[in-house]
């Protein structure tokens, strides 16, 4: 296995709540009150729309997408989800330094070396909102690759906690059979004084709609029973999984840095994350530097060398 590169689920597409607009010229992050599922295919309109995101609006009769079923990979619910504070080189969309709260891995002159982690709050390197809350959220969406997986990244400590706390629970409930059980992506909203009383939407996971809990339960004791009579061995996957993302010090992906500079880290008088309105958010990511960033980079390759405007997703 090659060293110093992380070994992460397969992705056939992605999940958001939210996308990117043109406002002035600029590229700006903009939240919705539905899902998206894109493939992995990106043009100058944006993400390329997944196939799945067409069948599961007819399936629900309603064009706006509010759940998702879903399916985990794992039973080991930080295989699932991987979440930490993070902070990116704003140029390149790097990472610079993650932690956990207690201890940090970060880049520094002599390499990378492992530090105490006090929290944003109360970290020098942080001041001015530099770091933030990072998830990534790997699920299986129907049956067509028992391996793939769709991610939902986010910055939005709703979305987060919510997320932790439920697969969290369902784990243990289940006896450890997260990865049988029926389950599906919600969207919720709420509004609160930290949002100026506007809506703000995160995601929750629940036990599949028209399923109890008990139900749940026992489809996921006969998914078990099933899997292991053919020989899945679901503790050697969440084996290799976990060394797989242990064989680096960051889990990065080149694909990742459009979205953490379009969606995450633009100028702070932009953008609007969960929970936030555009007078609370601070200015993210490290200290620009001289000369063009690796954005502006993108956007001027993308003006140069035009993709295709009718390409599509492929079934």
């Amino acid at each position: 296995m090659i060293k110093g590169l992380a070994i992460t689920p397969p992705i056939l597409g992605r999940i958001s709540i939210g996308h990117v607009v043109e406002k002035n010229g600029k590229r700006l992050p903009e939240k919705d009150d539905q899902f998206t599922i894109t493939s992995q295919v990106q043009t100058r309109e944006g993400w390329v729309a997944h196939p799945l995101d067409e069948e599961l609006r007819k399936a629900t009769g309603n064009s706006k997408l509010r759940s998702i079923p879903v399916r985990m990979l794992f039973n080991d619910t930080d295989l699932n989800l991987r979440a930490e504070y993070s902070l990116f080189d704003r140029n390149s969309g790097r990472p610079l330094c993650v932690g956990n709260g207690d201890t940090c891995r970060r880049y520094l002159t002599t390499g990378v070396e492992t530090l105490p982690c006090p929290s944003p709050d109360r970290c020098e390197l942080a001041k001015g909102g530099a770091c933030k809350p990072y998830g990534r959220l790997n699920v299986k969406i129907g049956d067509d690759d028992e391996l793939g997986t769709f991610i939902f990244r986010t910055t939005g400590f709703n979305s987060i906690r919510t997320l932790a706390a439920r697969l969290s629970y369902y784990q243990a409930i289940s006896g450890n059979l997260l990865a049988c059980l029926p389950l599906e992506l919600r969207l919720r909203g709420k509004r609160t004084t930290q949002s100026h009383r506007a809506p703000i939407y995160y995601v929750d996971l629940t036990i599949r709609e028209g399923k109890t809990l008990e139900g749940a339960i026992k489809e996921a004791r006969a998914t078990d029973a099933r899997r292991k009579e053919v020989g899945i061995d679901q503790m050697a996957l969440d084996e290799a999984s976990r060394q797989g993302f242990g064989n680096a010090a960051f889990e990065f992906a080149e694909e990742e840095v459009t979205e953490i500079l379009e969606e995450f880290y633009t100028d702070a008088d932009e953008r609007i994350t969960e929970g936030e309105s555009a007078a609370d958010v601070t200015t993210t990511g490290s200290p620009r530097t001289t000369g063009p960033s690796l954005k502006e980079k993108l956007g001027k390759k993308i003006v140069a060398n035009p993709p295709p405007a009718k390409l599509k997703a492929a079934h």
